[in-house]
């Protein structure tokens, strides 16, 4: 427990701590809307945020957080209205983000380009406690839009149609949802990095797929997963010393691997036990698809 005596690793765990709940709370509303490469996205056009910062010598933080949120907005707003050329739409807003921050990054003054790639990749030795304010504050905006808003964003996210006929403030709520995917990335980015932020978003949530079709355990075990991947792959990385974004990912991705290899005799069995109770047998031993959830757990 050495590392505790190193202020900067406590700030790196805290901010660790903070994207292992953040990223999976809101990776969970985008896999279920398939729209998991969005965090991916985001973190392209977070970087002219990041090239903003440098060059106006400003906080590049709050300067990514506000573009990515423009950028978030403009891809929801694509997805409307952009038909069969959103794609291409989209593709321009993401290659344009990631030409603009190398742009503004070498009209910033010299040194930026070092910086640079501890915001792309993350880093453990630069956050720094202004930044650990700022992902505090956007972390807690975080919780309480994916707790307090989980049964909306849930049923905007399976059904919206459904969701629309219920009376429920669709757009408004797809709009949030894009706005706190763009906070998650400027949240993650100083230790997931730009553009690895994606894969924690939705490789937690995936892993805990394969252990529990309830919407309420996805969330729960991909947050701990999330949690547990980020702290120890900040410790591993101050260790070994190795990017601590990489580092992260892969073990997120190992604990997938871990996961679905555990979770196949248990599918195997139930698969055998609903063939076994037949047509008739008891509902509740259906196999349902991986947390799509149900009316009692939109309520839970």
């Amino acid at each position: 427990m050495d590392f505790l005596n190193y202020a900067f690793m406590q700030r790196a765990l805290l901010a660790a701590v903070l994207v292992g709940i953040t990223a999976p709370a809101i990776g969970i509303y985008l896999v279920q809307r398939r729209q998991a490469l969005m965090g991916d996205g985001i973190g392209h056009v977070a970087m002219t945020g990041v090239g903003l910062g440098f060059l106006l010598s400003t906080s590049p933080v709050w300067m990514a957080t506000a573009v990515s949120v423009l950028g978030a907005l403009l891809m929801e707003l694509i997805r409307w209205y952009g038909r069969t050329r959103g794609d291409i739409a989209l593709a321009m807003l993401f290659y344009g983000g990631m030409a603009g921050g190398v742009m503004f990054i070498n009209m910033a003054p010299t040194g930026s380009n070092a910086n640079l790639t501890t915001y792309l990749f993350g880093s453990l030795s630069t956050v720094s406690p202004s930044d650990v304010n700022a992902i505090c504050l956007l972390a807690a905006f975080v919780v309480l839009v994916t707790l307090g808003l989980r049964r909306q964003l849930f049923a905007v996210s399976q059904d919206e149609e459904f969701a629309r006929v219920t009376g429920l403030p669709v757009r408004a709520l797809n709009l949030l949802t894009a706005v706190t995917a763009a906070v998650t990335v400027t949240v993650a980015m100083r230790v997931v990095g730009l553009l690895l932020v994606s894969a924690l978003m939705v490789v937690p949530v995936a892993a805990a797929q394969q252990l529990t079709r309830s919407f309420a355990m996805t969330f729960a075990i991909a947050v701990a997963l999330g949690i547990t991947v980020t702290v120890s792959g900040t410790i591993a990385s101050f260790y070994q010393d190795v990017p601590p974004g990489a580092t992260i990912v892969l073990l997120t991705i190992a604990a997938f691997v871990v996961l679905t290899a555990l979770a196949a005799p248990l599918a195997r069995r139930r698969a055998r036990a609903a063939t076994a109770a037949g047509p008739g047998g008891d509902p509740a031993e259906c196999v349902i698809p991986a947390a799509r959830g149900t009316g009692e757990e939109i309520s839970a």
